[in-house]
C-alpha cells in the first residue's frame, strides 16, 4: 500500500471508529467491568490493546498506536506526554545502574543534558560517539554497553548517520539500538527495515503539525516490545485522549503537508547557496550534503528543517538577522504549518566527540507552509539587516 494512502487508513478499524469516520475521543480514568472473570482477563491482557485502566488507555489511544506500527513497522508502540518524555522512557527502559551508553554527538541539546544530568547521577555512563562513524562503531563498544542511540539527521548540524552499518554491529554484540525518528515523521524512514530496535517520534512536531500538542511516541520490533511496554507503564508514561485523537487528525494530512514542506524548503535551501553570505547549507537532499547518498538510500524524501552556516557574524548581526521578520517566528520547536528561525553561535561547545568544522553562527530554519516567495522576500531583508549592522 502506498505510503500516502496508509496515512488515511492506519488506525481505523472499525472496532476504534465504529460508525463514523474518526475513532472518537474516550476519555477515562476508570474502566469497569460487568463480571470478575472479565476484569482478571483484561488484567492479564498487558500486551493487548484491551482497556483496563486509564494510563494503559482507551480505544482512542490504542488507535493512534495502531497506526504509528502500521507506519513505522514496529510491533507495538507507547505514548508519552512529549518527545522528550518518550526519550527517557525508552532509554530508562533498557539501562540500568553500571551500564554504558553510546550517544551521538550531534544529538538533540535536551537528549544531551539527560545524559549528562540525570542518567549520570543513576551511574550510567555515556559516551558520545561521532556521528559518521559508521561500523567502526564497534571500536567503542565495552562489555556493560547496552545501548546506542541514533538521531539521523544530527539535531541543528544534519549529519546523517549510517543506521544499518551501526545497527549490524550492534545485533552482534546484543546492544539495544533506538533512534530519535522525529525528523522523518513515521513515513520518511523505515527504521525496522534498517534494523533499528526502538524508533522514537516527537509527535508534538509533524505528526501533529499545528503546534498545538505536546505526544511523544516510541515503537519498538517484537524482541523488544514487551520490555519497553512494561517499563514506560511502570513509570507512569501516559497521554491525553484528546491529544492522541488531535495527533491521528494530523497524521491524515502528514503527506501532502511534507511534500509541501520539502517543495519550499529546498527552493529556499537553494537560494541560500547562493548568497554570498553563506558558507554551506547543511540540508541532506541537497547534492553538496556530505550525506547525501545516505540520504538517498535510506530516505523517501525530506521536510521543511535545514540550517545553514554563515561566513562570519558578531551577535549584533544576528540579532538583526533574525530579529523584524515578518513570516519567520521565533521559537523552539518545530513541524507547524509556521515557519520559525533560531541561531546558534557556538556549535562546538555542545560537542565532546567530533570537531564541528565551521566558525561563523549557524541559522537553523523551519519552512511553513507560507508562499515560498514571502519567506525569500524575509529572508532578503534579513540579509540586508545582517550586513547593515557589520557596518555599525
Amino acid at each position: 500500500m502506498h505510503k500516502n494512502t496508509k496515512l488515511i487508513d492506519a488506525g481505523r478499524a472499525k472496532k476504534y471508529t465504529g460508525y463514523a469516520v474518526n475513532p472518537p475521543v474516550v476519555r477515562a480514568s476508570t474502566i469497569v467491568f460487568d463480571t470478575f472473570s472479565e476484569l482478571k482477563q483484561a488484567t492479564l491482557q498487558r500486551g493487548n490493546r484491551v482497556p483496563f485502566y486509564g494510563r494503559r488507555g482507551t480505544d482512542t489511544h490504542f488507535a493512534l498506536q495502531e497506526a504509528i506500527c502500521e507506519l513505522e513497522g514496529g510491533a507495538g508502540c507507547a505514548l508519552y506526554p512529549c518527545g522528550a518524555a518518550a526519550v527517557s522512557g525508552a532509554l530508562l527502559a533498557f539501562l540500568q545502574s553500571g551500564d554504558h551508553l553510546l550517544m551521538v554527538d550531534s544529538v538533540y541539546e535536551p537528549t544531551r543534558a539527560l545524559c549528562d544530568k540525570l542518567l549520570k547521577g543513576f551511574g550510567i555512563e555515556t559516551t558520545y560517539y561521532d556521528p559518521q562513524i559508521g561500523s567502526a562503531i564497534a571500536g567503542l563498544i565495552k562489555a556493560n554497553t547496552k545501548v546506542i542511540f541514533l538521531e539521523s539527521p544530527g539535531s541543528l548540524t544534519f549529519e546523517m548517520q549510517d543506521i544499518p552499518a551501526i545497527c549490524a554491529v550492534a545485533k552482534q554484540h546484543n546492544i539495544v539500538t533506538i533512534l530519535d525518528n522525529t525528523w522523518a515523521s513515521p513515513i520518511l524512514c523505515q527504521p525496522f527495515a534498517l534494523g533499528v530496535d526502538v524508533s522514537i517520534q516527537a509527535a508534538t512536531k509533524y505528526i501533529v503539525g499545528h503546534s498545538d500538542v505536546m505526544l511523544g511516541t516510541a515503537s519498538a520490533n517484537e524482541k523488544h516490545w514487551p520490555k519497553l511496554r512494561e517499563h514506560s507503564y511502570l513509570m507512569g508514561y501516559c497521554a491525553s485522549a484528546d491529544d492522541a485523537y488531535t495527533a491521528l487528525r494530523g497524521l491524515r494530512t502528514l503527506a501532502v503537508r511534507l511534500q509541501q514542506h520539502e517543495q519550499s524548503a529546498l527552493t529556499v535551501a537553494s537560494w541560500l547557496g547562493q548568497r554570498a553570505e553563506v558558507e554551506t547549507v547543511l540540508h541532506p537532499a541537497l547534492p553538496t550534503h556530505p550525506g547525501h547518498a545516505i540520504f538517498q538510500r535510506d530516505f523517501s524524501g525530506s521536510n521543511g528543517l535545514f540550517s545553514f552556516v554563515l561566513k562570519q557574524g558578531s551577535q549584533q548581526q544576528v540579532a538583526a538577522f533574525i530579529e523584524g521578520m515578518s513570516h519567520f517566528k521565533m521559537g523552539f520547536s518545530w513541524g507547524g504549518y509556521e515557519s520559525l528561525i533560531t541561531a546558534t553561535m557556538q556549535l562546538q561547545k555542545l560537542r565532546t566527540a567530533s570537531s564541528w568544522p565551521y566558525r561563523g553562527p549557524l541559522i537553523r530554519l523551519h519552512i511553513g507552509l507560507e508562499h515560498v516567495d514571502d519567506l525569500l522576500a524575509d529572508l532578503a531583508a534579513a540579509f540586508e539587516r545582517f550586513n547593515q549592522a557589520a557596518s555599525k
